[in-house]
């Protein structure tokens, strides 16, 4: 078959199941290959092959609902609905998205690409349908990663307490990112080894009910022995308690096992709960025998060997040399703990993990129970390392607030992927907290330029007594310049002169310096001097040096690889209206009021404007401005 010529999944009702399992081999050969160049997230999408053809042949999508949770799993579905032609731009820069996108098709029902909301917004379209009186399944599919989450749990107890018609598909493959943790985790470990539970029921009662003349009275009163055999054979039958009707564990790889148990499960009424067990990564070896999610989402690799294409020079990650540098204090300080929600490969903790196994605590994909555990650890004196995406730190912000900020408690949070982080899209772009932390009282905000300064607020931040402190870092590679032997506390609020001027000053901090920096060396061919300040603390502010430019009549211009709305340009304008220099020329450079998506960050960061042309296009239109005036 054609991948390329397909449109939509009907094709399927017409397979063989011997052409359906050559349309799997075929679509994961597909997949290897493409990815192999694209990069992506392999191991999710080769795990549910099977699962997916099953759901399209099953259900009538687009009618029908399927709803993917996280949504890095969705590349089947989207092959199936006529986007294989488009996967050569897979998460590249005005290409196809690594996610749902309602743009790019009627299928894809709902757009996501954090965890555990599936079972929330199915919830939410079961109300509707049911209000307007329509008739049609509602499928959410979520991993046994995600279902660890507070908010599906919260989904699974009202969609239980409702009775509504949902069928929920547990993606069962004993990994999210990396590998799952918790008691949630254990109970379908129990589930998975418990057998065909349904079957042994359904059996009973048939048997039961062949019984001549009284069979259908034992069958009745054998009720509360099928409740006990169900003890028996699932121990703790948490879903069933729940309210759902459960099937499984289910082959995932088996057609006439899917195709049996969603007859099942689409002419049962209430809430049904098909247990799936996949392998991850199957189809392909280095990613079947993955066991820590490296091949969870890769770059481009060597499909013979697996492995990785990576630049000959490639420095080590931003996660790697803050990890490190933590792990490093850890050895002299035994308050130092790090918590991470499901991310000890990401955050890339495993040299901690394997030096202080009992100092790293993975609490699961539970941001904020991780935020509160944090809180509770700083209550007794330790010394809590938060590390977590910047885009995840967002599921957290009450607990921030509430339990951390509040009551100035001494955590520290390692923001990671702050700033675009490209090929994830907007879902995953770190352009929101400086909006949503700064204005918290008690926390302080930094960002370093290097890594080398990095270390040495890292070291400030273990140092620091007086609450909270937070340190954004981007994604990717370090910058590779030498790192001081000694560490050092920074002065908390204070910025830093990277090159003098007097005709105009640049506040930016992180990723923008070089850009900055770059600009002001164009500009003194125009004959203007620039200042550029390197604006590490972006709470607090360094009022005295920003209070002399402002009294010294430089125009400023702030850069930021963030929000606009609420950011630190509007940190620095907010000090200059409230100490009486309203009529000081301050210019904002960032991201717009728009969501970003995905593509390769320099194409991105072209599109916002934030280019070092552009930074002395601005100055210069803003001094003959500035010329015209006087």
């Amino acid at each position: 078959m054609d991948l390329l010529s397909i449109e939509n999944p009907s094709f399927l009702q017409n397979l063989t199941k011997k052409e359906l399992e050559q349309l799997s081999e075929q679509i994961r050969s597909f997949l290897i290959k493409t990815l192999s160049k694209t990069g992506g997230h392999i191991g999710p999408n080769l795990g549910v092959v099977e699962l997916t053809i099953a759901l399209h042949r099953a259900f009538n999508s687009p009618k029908d609902k399927i709803i993917w949770d996280v949504g890095h799993q969705c590349y089947v579905h989207k092959i199936l609905t006529g986007r294989a032609k488009d996967f050569h731009s897979l998460r590249q820069y005005q290409g196809l998205s690594g996610f749902p996108k309602m743009n790019e098709s009627p299928h894809d029902v709902w757009e996501t690409g954090h965890s555990s909301t599936s079972l929330s917004a199915a919830m939410g379209m079961a109300i509707a349908r049911d209000l307007k009186g329509e008739d049609y399944f509602i499928v959410p599919v979520i991993g046994d990663g995600a279902l660890t989450g507070g908010m599906a749990l919260e989904a699974l107890n009202h969609i239980g307490h409702e009775k509504k018609n949902i069928i929920v598909i547990l993606n069962d493959n004993e990994m999210s990112i990396a590998p799952n943790v918790g008691a949630l985790h254990n109970i379908l470990g129990r589930l998975r080894s418990a057998g065909k539970y349904n079957r042994a029921k359904d059996e009973l009662e048939a048997l039961l009910k062949k019984i001549p003349a009284v069979g259908g009275k034992m069958a009745q009163t054998a009720e509360r022995f099928k409740d006990s055999l169900k003890y028996l054979f699932i121990n703790g039958v948490f879903f069933e308690e729940l309210g759902f009707t459960y099937f499984g564990p289910i082959d995932g790889h088996n057609y006439d096992d899917l195709f049996e148990n969603l007859k099942y499960a689409k002419k049962t009424n209430g809430p049904v709960l098909l247990h799936v067990v996949t392998k991850k990564g199957k189809g392909y070896k280095p990613a079947e025998n993955d066991k820590i999610g490296t091949w969870h989402g890769t770059g481009p690799y060597k499909i013979e060997t697996g492995d990785f294409i990576k630049p000959v020079d490639s420095k080590p990650a931003w996660s790697k040399l803050v990890s490190e540098t933590v792990r490093k204090l850890a050895r002299d300080d035994e308050r130092i703990v790090a918590i991470t929600p499901a991310m000890t490969v990401g955050s890339k903790l495993e040299g901690f993990q394997e030096e202080f196994p009992e100092r790293v605590i993975d609490v699961g994909i539970a941001e904020q129970h991780a935020a509160t555990v944090a809180a509770g650890l700083a209550t007794q004196g330790m010394k809590p390392y938060l590390t977590i995406y910047s885009t995840f730190l967002q599921r957290s912000y009450d607990q921030l607030i509430h339990d951390i900020c509040r009551q100035n408690l001494n955590v520290f949070i390692g923001i990671d992927r702050a700033g675009l982080v490209g090929a994830d899209g907007e879902t995953h772009q770190g352009v929101f907290d400086i909006a949503f932390l700064r204005h918290i009282p008690n926390i302080v905000l930094m960002m370093p330029k290097d890594e080398n300064e990095a270390q040495h607020m890292i070291y400030t931040a273990i140092q620091y007594d007086n609450g909270p402190i937070a340190m954004r870092f981007p994604r990717g590679s370090v910058y590779g310049v030498e790192l001081d032997n000694k560490l050092k506390k920074l002065p908390i609020g204070t910025w830093e002169v990277l090159r003098e001027g007097t005709d105009y000053a640049i506040l930016t901090f992180g990723t923008t310096i070089p850009m900055a920096l770059e600009a002001a060396k164009k500009l003194e061919k125009y004959g203007i001097q620039t200042k550029v300040i390197n604006a590490r603390f972006i709470k607090p502010l360094d009022e005295e040096m920003l209070r002399s430019l402002l009294h010294n009549q430089i125009p400023i211009l702030t850069i930021e690889e963030a929000i606009l709305q609420g950011g630190f340009g509007s940190s620095v304008l907010e000090f200059a209206c409230d100490n009486g220099y309203t009529d000081h020329e301050i210019k904002r450079m960032g991201i717009p009021d728009r969501f970003i998506e995905h593509g390769d960050v320099k194409n991105l960061l072209h599109e916002v404007g934030l280019t070092s042309d552009n930074i002395v296009q601005t100055i210069k239109n803003e001094i003959q401005k500035l010329i015209k005036r006087a």
